[in-house]
């Protein structure tokens, strides 16, 4: 499967996706854990159906050390037991941010709640824009339909 647009090459997207990629790099060393920020960005490119992205997020956290298992069970996060209670309560926020297309309330007052038990104002601030930059990129990706499968970590860093 070939893209429809080749980001790369196509000026108006460079210009864009300079700025686009730059905000990316300040999530990278925000105060966020790299593990949460791999958590969220594989479940909420999941909901998206994204491929390139959960085959992106999915080998970056391998490459860091994830296990196979936390990795494998992102997709049922609620029942698996091998999350933190801060990592579920990320996933959570993620989730509810992510499915706001889907007639969901949103983000309710007890995600959030649940959320800022877990993480300073700094870590949630980092967590909102993560999630919100996952469902942008997801939707660059899902539009132009770019093909997933041979992403290598380290790639874009």
């Amino acid at each position: 499967m070939d893209a429809r647009l080749d980001y790369f090459a196509d000026p108006a997207a460079g210009k864009v996706l300079k700025h686009l990629m730059s905000a990316g790099r300040v999530l990278k060393d925000s105060a966020l854990s790299a593990t949460t920020q791999e958590l969220v960005a594989l479940r909420v490119s999941q909901i998206n159906g994204c491929a390139v992205c959960v085959d992106m997020h999915t080998k970056e956290a391998a490459a860091a050390g994830e296990t196979s298992v936390r990795l494998n069970l992102v997709v049922a996060w609620r029942e698996a037991t091998v999350f933190t209670e801060a990592e579920r309560a990320a996933l959570e926020l993620a989730e509810a941010g992510t499915r706001v297309a889907d007639a969901a309330p949103g983000v309710g007052d007890e995600v959030w709640a649940h959320a800022a038990k877990h993480y300073d104002g700094e870590q949630l601030t980092a967590l909102v824009m993560l999630v919100s930059f996952m469902n942008a990129v997801n939707r660059l990706n899902i539009i132009t339909r770019q093909p997933a499968g041979a992403y290598e970590p380290g790639q874009f860093h």
